[in-house]
């Protein structure tokens, strides 16, 4: 992080107050809903897996965007129950509760018994207020044909946090209904340090107690009422981690500790990045206190009566610079080498991206869903970071280093990187440090898939992707992979299903993987 404070004061009317007007879609308001029955409505399931790979690991697509629930070891599998209550049994109410219980007995994972979701919901008209661990779906992606979003994705195991969101679009009292807006603010904390000690043997940097923090704000453009088929969705996307202790690298083989805030002050700067890291603190130069990172994001949508089409963007970045494309660079010179003196910025080149377009079929069967997608991350502001100083007043803010942080542990929970798992996950590592080794790549992605019968239906991915390593740690030569899943499912009547995949690596990113998957599961 840079030492200049990011622009995020526009979510906070949208995220810190939940609308109460009555023109939403989150609930149904009738004379007499009859008696309210909060034990009822619980919806029970069941699933075991079975996991079998040759190679060295579990391939890419058999692993990823799993909410962590995945291992690398070649023979994995669990047992798995939940009982969830979901808040849409109360879609006619005013308000409504909402639970739930997802518990993992693992094999061969990365501990002995998962807790994947436990919370507790609550909502009062359009707003919800979520205590716990919850799996939540990526915004503006399709949920199973997609790499995965950038900043807030489904790659890693769920943050136990309290949060407050508009969680479906509500239409604003002004706009004649094409205006619509839908967000969340979250605080939350990381539970992985038991892990990060086994994996690291406390001998490379690793965290304790780390808090989390995520926001986001969305806008739509559109009036679905109106049968007009152009819609557009906007939206900003940001998490932080901070507070906790942080054993980083002394420079001589050991670890320093660093101890995070936890004051009112710390939370408000998670929110409205400010201030500076510990380490930092009285110095210079200052960045924004804690690992602050998010997304800019769009949808353009056409809905025709027998297909739909869309094209999206995720810009990611870990500082002011790339968020906004520009860093002061109007320093003077001698005594007023640290002041500002002339209205001059340096804009960064519009490289880093996620670029997707997704074409779906209404009735076709056979392919009911196409997915394309191209990512760059290789730019990251530039390869240089100079900054100024009395000799020299030219400042130039590059080496962004995406998903790591020279204090933290990235953007990682449970060796998962959070985002998009096409950035290689801490996981992977053999060394025992918990880094992102490759975070500048190209990669392009195509994801199909379809309903052949009524009870059969499939996915199919593909990605090719070259890797360049970190700025910091580059390869010496580019590496090249190449991962694939086929996966169907067979619904053997309205309570029990069968999935199978199959999924391979060919490269030298991930290794030469193949296996095989199968999942039975069984819902009531």
């Amino acid at each position: 992080m840079k030492r200049e404070k990011f622009l995020s004061a526009f979510l906070i009317s949208l995220l810190m107050a939940v609308p109460t007007g009555a023109c939403a879609q989150a609930w149904t308001d009738i004379d007499d809903p009859g008696p309210w029955q909060p034990l009822k409505g619980i919806h029970y399931g069941a699933e075991a897996q079975v996991s079998v790979s040759g190679g060295g690991q579990t391939p890419l697509w058999l692993n990823a965007n799993k909410y962590g629930l995945s291992s690398l070891e070649e023979t994995n599998g669990y047992l798995r129950a939940h009982a969830i209550r979901p808040l849409a049994t109360d879609s006619i109410r005013r308000v409504g509760v909402g639970y739930g219980l997802d518990l993992v007995a693992p094999y061969h994972y990365t501990s002995k018994v998962v807790v994947q979701q436990a919370f507790a919901e609550l909502r009062w008209l359009h707003g919800v207020l979520s205590v716990g661990s919850k799996q939540y779906p990526m915004e503006l992606k399709n949920q199973t044909l997609s790499t995965g979003s950038q900043t807030l994705g489904i790659n890693a195991r769920p943050v136990p946090q309290v949060r407050l969101a508009l969680p479906d679009y509500w239409i604003l009292p002004f706009g004649r209904g094409w205006l619509r807006i839908k967000g969340h603010v979250a605080y939350g904390k990381m539970t992985d340090q038991n892990w990060q000690h086994d994996f690291t043997q406390q001998q490379s940097k690793y965290a304790d107690n780390v808090l989390y923090h995520s926001k986001a704000g969305y806008l739509k453009i559109g009036n679905e009422d109106r049968f007009y088929p152009l819609s557009l969705e906007m939206g900003l996307e940001m998490a932080t981690t901070f507070g906790g202790t942080a054993y980083m690298s002394d420079g001589n083989g050991g670890l320093t500790p660093v101890t995070g805030g936890t004051s009112l002050k710390d939370f408000w700067r998670a929110f409205m990045p400010g201030g500076a890291d510990v380490v930092e603190e009285g110095t210079v130069y200052q960045n924004a206190e804690g690992n602050q990172l998010g997304s800019w994001v769009a949808r353009l949508n056409y809905d025709a009566d027998t297909w739909r089409f869309a094209l999206y963007a995720d810009k990611f970045f870990e500082d002011h610079s790339s968020m906004l494309q520009l860093d002061y660079d109007g320093y003077g010179t001698g005594e007023e080498w640290n002041v500002n003196k002339k209205r001059k910025y340096f804009i960064y080149d519009f490289k880093d991206w996620l670029l997707g377009g997704e074409l779906n079929f209404k009735y076709n069967r056979w392919v009911r869903d196409i997915v394309v997608e191209f990512i760059y991350s290789k730019y990251q502001s530039g390869p240089i970071y100079h900054d100024h100083s009395p000799g020299n007043s030219v400042h130039v803010a590059g080496w962004d280093n995406f998903y790591n942080h020279y204090i933290y542990t990235g953007w990682q929970h449970w060796g998962q990187v959070i985002g998009n798992p096409l950035y290689r996950s801490p996981i992977n590592n053999s060394n025992g440090e918990i880094y992102i080794e490759n975070n500048r790549f190209k990669a392009w992605h195509l994801g199909l898939g379809g309903q052949p019968a009524e009870n059969i239906s499939y996915r199919a991915l593909a990605t090719w992707q070259v890797g360049y390593g970190t700025y910091e740690k580059p390869y010496t030569h580019r590496r090249h992979d190449v991962s694939f899943l086929l996966e169907a499912t067979w619904r053997l009547n309205k309570n029990w299903q069968v999935k199978g995949a199959y999924a391979m690596d060919f490269g030298h990113l991930l290794g030469e993987n193949y296996g095989g998957q199968i999942t039975v599961g069984y819902e009531l």
